[in-house]
């Protein structure tokens, strides 16, 4: 098989999306599900944090168990791991605080070591953190590990940060928004793509978070008043509808945005 065609099985073989917006779009609603279902089931049905960790722990094996055994990208599946995985990081994070006590500035200190040992064992193995490159059973273990650990991380600093800033939910919204424009435009001045998408991938979560926060919360305490299960219902129902929109449009194929860089290589254009 010759090097060409060894590179275009792999891009056909990626197990995730390419980076679009419509990546970005389900990526902040996942985590505004994850803060506000976890929420709803936790306190407004009484499971209790630690049957609620065990129930979405478990589903999340479930589906990333289905998730390895699939050899290409398959959105429904994709999604639906992230979905749970936001869930349980933010589950994570909630263990920590609520369950054990620990001040958020310390959990938030843990998951950035941990985050940074992932990476760096990753780098180290695959001379890569390109999520372009999810080719391999130990990549994708890499990746999924890294999203899971970004979740918990962006709880504790969101968290973390509504503790010391004691803002309302809706301002709490504009502070990782603003950042997230920062990381953008660092990108476009040159910045490493990686780095950038990593960065961007962490500040969305406390942005999903905020975003739940101010929907959930009451009129009076400065918010939609959608509660936790109006909330989620929405943002799970919006999920949905795009999720299916991809699966038959196959807009978010790696394989795709590679012929289509192919193209643009053809007559001397290049996208960013």
């Amino acid at each position: 098989m010759t090097t060409k065609a060894i590179e275009q099985r792999r891009t056909m073989l990626n197990k995730v999306p390419e980076v679009t917006v419509y990546f970005w779009v389900i990526k902040v609603l996942c985590t505004t599900v994850g803060e506000s279902f976890a929420d709803y089931v936790n306190e407004t049905l009484g499971f209790g944090l630690g049957n609620t960790t065990l129930v979405f722990s478990l589903a999340l094996v479930l589906v990333l168990v289905v998730q390895f055994r699939l050899k290409q990208y398959v959105p429904s599946v994709y999604w639906l791991a992230v979905v749970l995985i936001s869930v349980v990081g933010t589950l994570l994070t909630d263990n920590l605080t609520d369950g054990i006590g620990i001040p958020l500035w310390v959990s938030s200190a843990v998951f950035a070591v941990a985050l940074a040992a992932v990476f760096s064992v990753w780098y180290v193995r695959e001379q890569t953190l390109s999520i372009h490159s999810i080719v391999t059973t130990p990549r994708e273990a890499f990746y999924w590990l890294t999203v899971l650990v970004t979740f918990a991380l962006g709880t504790a600093v969101g968290d973390w940060t509504l503790e010391l800033t004691g803002w309302s939910a809706g301002a709490s919204v504009l502070l990782p928004l603003a950042l997230i424009a920062g990381v953008f435009a660092a990108w476009k001045l040159g910045a490493g793509p990686v780095l950038c998408f990593w960065l961007a991938y962490i500040l969305t979560r406390p942005l999903g978070a905020n975003i739940g926060d101010f929907l959930a919360s009451s009129r009076d305490e400065g918010g939609a008043g959608l509660g936790t299960l109006g909330t989620s219902i929405l943002f799970l129902s919006t999920i949905l509808v795009v999720v299916v929109h991809l699966s038959v449009t196959h807009k978010d194929r790696t394989e795709r945005a590679a012929i289509r860089s192919r193209e643009l290589d053809a007559v001397g254009h290049h996208e960013f």
